[in-house]
């Protein structure tokens, strides 16, 4: 069963994703309006935001409510009510004198707990919203200065941006094995970006690709990793803190993002770069307006929205009953054919030095992966270890 449950989050994982990934790169080039006077690009990153975000919290809450046990509140479904401890005697029931008044302090002070906790964990999740709705405008607009199968490779490597800011902030140091991987997705980064002859949309027909405009491209893809970083950070410290499943987080977090996004998206905001790139009227207004004269972005609208929700939810199922170990290796192995797809569906041109460079950032993640499942292995065998010690006992 275990077997059959793998296979179909790899499954769920590959093609939702790669779907994802098709729909995300087309929807950064040109439409053709419904006239053909025109190609205009798509300009409303928070409108795509809103449409993926409200989906997946509705995938969310039916998967949870799906799996709900019965007699379970709702509260309790959606993780706002912490899974109750074994009780001692004498704590629960009322038989003892004055056990009254205290059971009703108690109640109070579990009441108030209660709320406090919710109160924390609420704002968690609105800060991990916070964070993926700055990162998401960024991570949208330097397709318009680097190519996507470049984006690709550069979303693969977010232990460099981490590792540094560990090391430059809080003079933190980390093994041999993970310097190495760092000096080898940087080099391999640098020889696909040195190497690229391909032009993005923001490059004139005429011209060469300049450095100046990759570093605008790559500029966008360290904020939106840096960012991406902080919500990781957060997500891993909600799972330490509390007591929630990865669907309720997904509910929340995305619940939060569909708010914030929405809120925004109506308000008359001044042109703003990348994060506001609109220049009239509200980005909700701009959005439809661009649905209404280029009909041809609903499918890849569509698509974009509908897969990433699905995508979520194979991926927070393999976290719950496989661990991050095997995610880590399904999302890896999944970007590499991201960017194989990329280059077949939209012909990209890469050069032998970009297949080259490409390689050895694989290589150098594969390392990362490899000694984690070695440390996993080490340690699973000590616990078992450990636990035939105690039963010998």
């Amino acid at each position: 069963m275990s077997y059959i449950r793998l296979v179909v989050c790899v499954v769920g994982v590959y093609s939702m994703f790669l779907l994802w990934a098709i729909a995300q790169e087309r929807l950064s080039v040109p439409f053709q309006s419904i006239d053909g006077s025109s190609s205009d690009k798509f300009h409303s990153p928070l409108f795509l935001g809103t449409c993926q975000s409200l989906l997946s919290c509705l995938s969310a809450l039916g998967y949870i409510l799906l799996r709900r046990k019965s007699g379970q509140t709702l509260s309790h479904t959606l993780g706002l009510t912490e899974p109750s401890k074994p009780s001692t005697n004498g704590s629960v029931n009322g038989s003892a004198n004055g056990v009254a008044k205290v059971n009703g302090h108690a109640s109070h002070t579990h009441s108030h707990d209660t709320n406090s906790r919710n109160k924390s964990l609420l704002l968690r999740y609105f800060q991990c919203a916070v964070f993926i709705t700055s990162a998401a405008p960024f991570g949208f607009a330097a397709l318009s200065y680097i190519t996507y199968p470049a984006m690709v490779l550069g979303k693969s490597c977010k232990l460099v941006p981490v590792m540094l800011m560990n090391v430059v902030l809080y003079r933190r140091k980390f093994a041999a094995h993970k310097y190495l991987v760092v000096a080898m997705v940087t080099l391999g980064i640098t020889m696909f970006m040195g190497f690229g002859k391909e032009k993005p949309s923001k490059a004139s027909k005429n011209a060469d690709l300049s450095a100046y405009t990759q570093l605008i491209g790559i500029s966008y893809l360290l904020i939106n990793l840096l960012i991406d970083g902080a919500t990781n950070s957060t997500q891993d410290e909600i799972f330490a803190r509390y007591r929630v499943t990865g669907q309720q987080m997904m509910f929340w977090i995305n619940l939060f993002c569909t708010v914030l996004t929405s809120v925004i998206s109506v308000l008359p905001l001044p042109y703003i770069p990348v994060l506001h790139p609109s220049t009239s009227g509200t980005e909700l207004q701009g959005a439809l307006e661009f649905i209404r004269t280029h009909p041809s972005v609903m499918v890849p609208l569509a698509q974009f929205a509908f897969t990433g929700a699905l995508g979520q939810l194979f991926i927070f199922e393999t976290l719950q009953h496989f661990g991050s170990l095997t995610l880590v290796t399904i999302t890896l192995t999944r970007k590499l054919f991201t960017m194989l797809l990329s280059v077949i569906v939209y012909n990209h041109k890469l050069t032998s030095g970009q297949w080259f460079g490409a390689g050895v950032v694989f290589a150098g993640i594969s390392v990362e992966a490899w000694v984690k499942r070695k440390d996993v292995h080490a340690k699973r065998v000590i616990q078992e270890k450990e636990k035939a010690r105690i039963k010998t006992l």
